[in-house]
Parts: structure tokens; sequence; C-alpha cells
């Protein structure tokens, strides 16, 4: 599923509306201002050629040497008029007006030419009209310049309004933030409710919600410890009995090989079935969430107490060989008994299956990767892939329950560990090695 974020999808719909509707304000800007200029341009233009028309009688009196008025500082963009008389001859024009009039057509009004926009006064008693152009150059660029300063500024502010809008929404979704960094702190050991976050009012529902969950699962996953711990006491103490009674039974039996041997198959299902309750219990507290906690734990003591408990210094040769490349401690963020259950369960598993007379091998690395190998042949991908599953076991004839695999996988996702499978041991064609990688490992 494609991953979407709330605050770039509404900062994307309030830009997008607000350029729209600024697009579309500049252009009715554009089309007011235009129009605007354009009008006041033809007035001014009706309001010279009415003047001129009024002026004519005095400047047309008298012999005059040419019909060209020179006017200082005239330029292109600069209004050129015309006096044309009754048969339609130029008498008098600017220096910048053409010799032949404007428009032929001499009615009163506006009309417009390739480089004009012409005014034609009315005509007065001397019968002499007056034409005022007035260059298209400077219509048009007067005009562009009126839309320019209109519209520019608000081109100009849209990436001004981009950064305030994408501000506001940004600190408007802050309290949304929290509550994210509130809700995503929980789960790892910590199911306290969440405090008040001074949220808006869409907010505390969801708030509230959370809290109840959160409420609900500390009170389901107090109950499940609560029942893995009475199961353990109210099932270890009727086997231990049974065992011992097993025991005892068996010695009073000695004279009578036959039922020794059968004194002596209870006994041993019996143990077996102590330690597959063992293993149920383990799993039901894994299953429960027990490794959710999380404090600061040394692992080299934990380590160092499973191994003297599985292969006890006396003996002369041992089963284990453990490589701590000189560390002095190697601390994780976790829980002491969950991490005690995790790696019991993976050199028990690692002695049972190795083979006879080849040690299992312990290392601690320093990028907080945990190794436990043996030696034995190697297994198919296939079946490699599915040992962590419950009551999943290789082709062996070694006795076991399938847990002890699942136990120490979900312990170690619980503890935010890569737990990760390897058959046979890189570099060579036989063996079983357990990687177990924790995060944030304090190594010294």
């Amino acid at each position: 599923m494609k991953h979407w974020s709330l605050a770039t999808r509404i900062v994307s719909s309030v830009l997008s509306v607000v350029t729209i509707s600024l697009l579309a304000l500049s252009m009715a800007v554009a089309g007011f201002t235009r129009y605007e200029i354009t009008e006041r341009l033809d007035n001014s233009l009706q309001e010279v050629s009415e003047r001129l028309q009024a002026t004519t009688v005095t400047h047309l009196q008298g012999p005059r040497p040419d019909n060209v008025a020179w006017v200082p500082d005239v330029g292109p963009r600069t209004l050129a008029y015309q006096v044309v008389d009754r048969s339609g001859h130029v008498v008098l024009r600017s220096q910048n007006a053409p010799v032949q009039p404007f428009v032929a057509d001499m009615r009163t009004g506006f009309a417009n030419t390739p480089t004009f926009r012409v005014y034609v006064a009315a005509p007065t008693t001397t019968a002499y009209r007056v034409l005022v152009g007035e260059p298209n150059l400077h219509r048009r660029g007067a005009t562009w310049r009126a839309t320019a300063m209109a519209v520019v500024p608000i081109l100009v502010f849209l990436p001004v309004i981009w950064v305030l809008v994408r501000l506001i929404v940004r600190r408007a979704l802050r309290p949304l933030d929290r509550l994210h960094d509130e809700m995503q702190s929980r789960g790892s050991g910590n199911l306290r409710p969440i405090a008040s976050l001074d949220l808006p009012v869409e907010l505390i529902s969801i708030q509230h919600a959370v809290n109840t969950l959160l409420s609900r699962l500390e009170t389901a996953l107090s109950t499940e410890r609560a029942f893995a711990a009475s199961a353990a006491h109210e099932l270890r103490n009727p086997i231990a009995a049974l065992l011992a009674q097993a025991q005892v039974l068996e010695t009073a039996v000695a004279p009578d090989p036959a039922l020794v041997a059968r004194v002596r198959v209870i006994t041993t299902r019996t143990r077996r079935l102590g330690r597959t309750v063992e293993k149920l219990l383990q799993f039901s507290r894994a299953s429960s969430g027990m490794a959710f906690r999380r404090e600061r734990v040394d692992l080299l003591p934990i380590v160092h107490i499973l191994i003297d408990d599985m292969d006890p210094p006396a003996r002369d040769s041992h089963r284990i060989e453990m490589d701590t490349a000189d560390m002095k401690a190697f601390i994780i963020h976790g829980d002491m008994d969950a991490l005690g259950i995790l790696f019991r369960n993976l050199i028990e598993n690692a002695l049972i299956h190795s083979a006879p007379g080849q040690p299992v091998r312990l290392t601690l690395e320093r990028d907080g990767r945990v190794l436990i190998a043996n030696d034995c042949a190697s297994l198919p991908p296939s079946v490699a892939a599915r040992l962590t599953n419950p009551f999943v076991r290789g082709a062996t004839r070694v006795q076991g329950s399938g847990l002890g695999l699942a136990i120490a996988n979900n312990i170690a996702r619980q503890m935010d560990a890569e737990l990760r499978i390897a058959s046979p041991v890189p570099g060579s064609s036989r063996g079983f090695v357990v990687s177990v990688r924790f995060p944030a490992v304090e190594i010294s």
C-alpha cells in the first residue's frame, strides 16, 4: 500500500486552491486593468482632439510656409494630430503624423489603424476636422506596465504564500506529531496511558481510544503472565512428585529386571513430560509479551551462568566454547528473564543436535550479534525456513518438543532483535548456526 502524508496532502490541496484562485484573480485584474487603461487613454485622446478642434481657427489664420507644426521633444510615443479640411486634405499636422489623413472615413469617434488609435473630433463652423492619434506602441506599453504592476506582485507572493501555508499547516499538525511519538513509544515494555498533550478536539477521541486499548492490553498481558506463573507452579510440583515416586519405585523393584525396565520407562516419560511442560510454559510466557520490558542488562553474566549450568566446569571435556573477544560488558536493552529463556533454548537446541564429540561454539561480536553454532548434517532450506514455527523439527531422532527455536524467535521479535538461521554454516558444508542481532548494544 502506498503511504501518504497528511501534511503534504493538506498543503498541496490548500496551495492548489490558492494558486488557482490567484491565477483567476490575476486574469480578472489584468482584464479589468486593460479595460480601465484603454478607457482612460481614450478619454484623454478625445479630450485632446476636442481642444484642438476648438483652436483650429486661431492656428490656421494667416499664411504658413508649410503644414507641419514643429513641436520639440516629439518621439515615437507622442500623440500625433492632423487638421483636415472638408475636401480631405491635411492642412496642418504634427511632425510625427502621416502626410495622408489617419483614416479615410471622417466619421466622428474612434478608429483604429495599424500604428495609431485615432479619434476624429466633431466638425465646427470652420469645417475643419481634427484627428488625434495615439501610437499603438505607447498604448500597448502603458497597458502592459499597468497590468504588470497589478499582476506581478500577486505572482511574486505565491512562493511566500506557499511557505506561510506550509509553516501554518506544519504548526497545526504538531499535536498530531506528538501523539504519534507517544503512540510509537508504546508497546516495547511501555503500556502506560498517554498523558494529556493539549490536543485539538479532533485528536482527543483518538487519544482516549488508544489509552483504552493500552489499558485492555495491559490487563490481558497481566492475566496471561499470572496464568503462566500459576500453571508453572501447579504443573511442576505434581510432575516432580511423580518423578520422585518413580525413582523410589525403581529402588523397591530392583531385584526384578523387568520391573526396573518398566519403571525406567515411566521415569524417562515423566522427565520428557516435564521438559515439554516447561517448554509450553516458556512458550506461553514468551507469547504473553514478557520480553517487552526494557532495562539495561549485561548479557555476559547471563551467558556465563547458563554455560556453567549446562556444561559444569568440573567436567573434563567441555561441550560449549565461548568467545567474547575480550569484552567486559555486552549491554542490551531488554528483560533479564527473557534473555535467559532465549539463550537457554538456543544453547540447549545446539547441544541436543550437535554431533557427538563436537562442541557448541558461542561467539559474541562487537556489531551486536551473538552466534551459536553446532556441527551436524546440513538442513534443506525449506526445513530451515520453518524451524521457528511451533512444533516444527528437522529430520532427527533426537527427542525434543519443537518449541525451542519458536520461543527464541518470539522473544527476539519482542526485543526488536533479528534472529536468523543458516545451515550449513557459512564457509562449510555442514553445521547449523543461529544469529541474534540486538539493536543499540553497548560494548566495552
